[in-house]
């Protein structure tokens, strides 16, 4: 028997398999080893040459090349089930195996739940910004020193050195405080009202524009607007006799802020007031229009203005001042018929096309003393179920004379109380 004759082997391997003639079934320790399943034993890198049945041998074929390896034992897939297995007729070529699904895409690019906690926990040095460098942070000796109490005594006693802090109550203060800085945009009006005089309209208008213009850095301006020889101008330190009449008279004349200030009463809060006229020998009074100008013109040069109304809601002056505002303070005595005269206020406001005043207006109740026969916190219930917010402000000796207001003068607990109403207000602004 003699081997038919054959081209020469070029090195490049094809689809047939090669396999010379006379090789036989012993092989040599790197041969390819099979297990009894048919699994491969171990790793046959070359074919050794093998002797033919005419004692010839075979010609080494060199290295096979890594498609055609063996695979190891312990790296071949485990067996698949009968149940499972493909028929060989339908069986895919390994070069045209099909790709893998997007199901399966995902799940081999999805990261592991040791990635994923990595991922969400930023490495330490990771992840900053800009922003990060605030002077708490970086500079030593930065924290804010408490303002009064024990903890201000051991603090002063180290020398700065121990800190406690600020207290609950001063860091509520803060947050109120940080409240009535609310930003606003362009101008906005706040009108303090009620149908019953003697309650504190003047009082509210005074102090909240005081809060206002001692913490934001805009220009706070409070108007009396009481036609009625309304007594606000007499709040404040006078600087000037004008008048809203003469305001108004001089209305063309006014272009720039350093005009209007002429016709301003300033207080060392920086609030300032346009004063009402207490002529005796006026006989008309300013009406609805005359209001709408004044507001119109303050509106161009004061971001906050503060309109103290006259007694009712009837009154053309006080029509003109609501149309205009974008808020509302009702007040009221800690009594049953202010309270009462209060609430008609609100009722009045919802059946005259000002509802939406009504949904985000400020209760007041002022001048609170102690308990009495009123039991003052149902009067609060009343009000909470039908305004945005409502305060009890204490009674003041300092406020009920009547005189010039010196808010370093006032209780604490007053000025807390008002600060609080500016809050309740500022936090309407961004509506």
């Amino acid at each position: 028997m003699t081997q038919p004759p054959r081209s020469p082997w070029t090195g490049a391997y094809t689809d047939e398999a090669f396999v010379p003639l006379g090789v036989v079934d012993e092989q040599t320790d790197t041969a390819e080893q099979t297990d009894g399943d048919g699994h491969q034993a171990g790793p046959v890198d070359t074919v050794a040459p093998a002797e033919s049945d005419h004692g010839t041998r075979a010609p080494d074929l060199g290295p096979l090349p890594p498609e055609r390896r063996p695979v190891p034992h312990e790296q071949a897939p485990p067996p698949v089930p009968p149940e499972r297995a493909v028929p060989p007729d339908r069986a895919m070529p390994p070069d045209r195996a099909m790709p893998p699904s997007r199901v399966e895409r995902a799940a081999a690019a999805a990261p592991s739940r040791r990635q994923r906690r990595a991922m969400a926990v930023p490495a330490r040095g990771a992840g900053g910004t800009a922003a990060d460098f605030t002077a708490e942070r970086y500079l030593r000796g930065q924290g804010v020193p408490p303002r009064d109490g024990w903890r201000r005594v051991v603090y002063w006693l180290t020398g700065g050195r121990v800190n406690p802090g600020p207290s609950p109550a001063e860091v509520a203060e803060r947050q109120l405080m940080a409240r009535a800085k609310t930003p606003v945009a362009g101008c906005r009006s706040i009108a303090v009202i009620s149908r019953k005089g003697g309650v504190g309209k003047t009082t509210t208008t005074l102090m909240l524009g005081h809060t206002f213009a001692s913490l934001r850095g805009d220009r706070v301006v409070a108007l009396d607007g009481n036609p009625d020889a309304g007594s606000l101008g007499y709040r404040v330190r006078k600087e000037t006799v004008a008048t809203i009449t003469n305001l108004l008279a001089d209305e063309r004349e006014i272009v720039r802020y350093a005009d209007i200030r002429s016709y301003t009463n300033q207080a060392p809060t920086r609030l300032e007031v346009v004063a009402s006229d207490d002529d005796p020998r006026i006989t008309k009074a300013l009406g609805e229009e005359d209001y709408r100008r004044a507001i119109t013109l303050l509106e161009r040069h004061y971001n906050l203005i503060c309109l103290d109304t006259g007694t009712g809601v009837l009154e053309s002056a006080t029509k003109g001042i609501l149309q205009l505002a974008d808020q509302i303070v009702v007040v009221m005595a800690p009594s049953l018929d202010s309270a009462r005269a209060a609430s008609s206020t609100l009722d009045w406001l919802n059946e005259n096309g000002h509802a939406e005043l009504v949904q985000t207006a400020v209760a007041v109740v002022n001048a609170v003393r102690g308990e009495g026969l009123v039991e003052v916190e149902k009067i609060e219930e009343h009000f909470a179920g039908r305004c945005r917010a409502v305060v009890q402000v204490p009674w003041d000796p300092h406020l009920g004379a009547g005189a010039e207001t010196q808010v370093d003068r006032l209780r604490p607990a007053t000025r807390r109380a008002y600060l609080e109403v500016a809050a309740a207000v500022a936090d309407g602004f961004a509506q």
